[in-house]
């Protein structure tokens, strides 16, 4: 009795392993994606929980005008260091301010194609003062 696999069952078990290699690939990718999206929405929260500090703390009563080289006036006493985004080769945080209203922005990989007003880069996700803008 001769006992090797003929080559159609090695064909089928191959076919099965590329199949369920290139599933766990896209599983993976899309899970990567899903969270630096956190990661940026955790990022942004705390950004605008400083803002809010320093509006509510601060001599003038208002936000830093400008963009986001001039929030660094938040560190460290609001927040430890500015974020930065996950993905820093490709994407970057924005922060556009007036004295009495800011939107902080980012680009989220698996979010939608709209761009938020009021933000100095591509983004699609935006906070401002009251929330989500």
């Amino acid at each position: 009795m001769n006992k090797a696999f003929t080559l159609i069952e090695i064909l089928v078990v191959t076919t099965i392993i590329v199949l369920l290699t290139s599933v766990a690939a896209v599983s993976y990718s899309q899970f990567s994606k899903s969270s630096r999206d956190a990661r940026r929405k955790t990022d942004l929260e705390q950004v605008r929980a400083a803002l809010e500090m320093y509006r509510s703390n601060s001599d003038t009563s208002s936000y830093p005008v400008g963009s986001w080289s001039n929030i660094s006036v938040l560190t460290p006493t609001y927040i430890q260091s500015l974020p930065t985004d996950p993905k820093s080769s490709s994407y970057s945080y924005s922060y556009s301010g007036t004295a009495n209203d800011y939107t902080i922005g980012a680009y989220l990989e698996s979010g939608g194609t709209s761009s938020c007003a009021g933000c100095t880069v591509t983004c699609n996700y935006c906070l401002g003062p009251y929330g989500q803008k």
